[in-house]
């Protein structure tokens, strides 16, 4: 779980922002665990110091990413090589980030679920026209993913390999939280 942008946007962290009676932080560690997949692991890096002492899980593997103003690729490689470390023999890496509320774990399992039944070395979700993440990643897609640089993400490795991709309906996945506007009508819906 990628949780170590600065949220530039938003002017403060995202990750810490209220939802449902926890952060959208702890919400998205949440629905990672109810998978049961995997160890997860999550990436801080800006605001690492606020962000450490919300988390509400101890099983996790909270990774420091001290190069996170480099771009989400440190983050992606800083959270991979983590994983790698404590398991050699993992087959696949399910990427996703904290900001996408209404993410849940049966749309995480679809992921896997679609890599296999389809074959396909990487399952994405489909929102907005586009493939993103969360998507999952075969072992076989490691290197890609370790060679990210800059601002580059797993979309583009996506993107670059459609036909490897499964693609998973995800609409609401179009709904992220990046500004204080997107928060505040995220608030409006859930109350409304």
């Amino acid at each position: 779980m990628l949780a170590g942008g600065s949220s530039s946007r938003l002017g403060k962290p995202k990750q810490l922002l209220p939802f449902r009676g926890s952060t959208l932080l702890n919400h998205a560690i949440g629905v990672a665990n109810k998978t049961r997949a995997g160890k997860v692991v999550v990436v801080i890096g800006a605001y690492s110091e606020e962000i450490i002492e919300t988390i509400q899980d101890d099983e996790l593997l909270v990774i420091q990413n001290d190069h996170w103003n480099e771009g989400m690729a440190s983050s992606i490689r800083a959270g991979l090589e983590a994983l790698l470390k404590a398991d050699k023999n993992i087959k696949g890496v399910i990427i996703m980030t904290c900001d996408q509320p209404h993410l849940t774990s049966d749309h995480l399992l679809k992921l896997l679920e679609s890599s296999i039944v389809n074959d396909k070395p990487v399952a994405a979700s489909s929102y907005g026209g586009s493939l993103g993440i969360p998507a999952f990643f075969r072992k076989e897609n490691f290197s890609q993913l370790l060679s990210l640089e800059g601002e580059s993400g797993a979309k583009q490795i996506i993107l670059d390999n459609k036909d490897l991709v499964q693609a998973v309906e995800f609409p609401s996945g179009a709904i992220d939280i990046d500004t204080e506007a997107d928060y505040e009508k995220l608030l409006n819906k859930i109350e409304g």
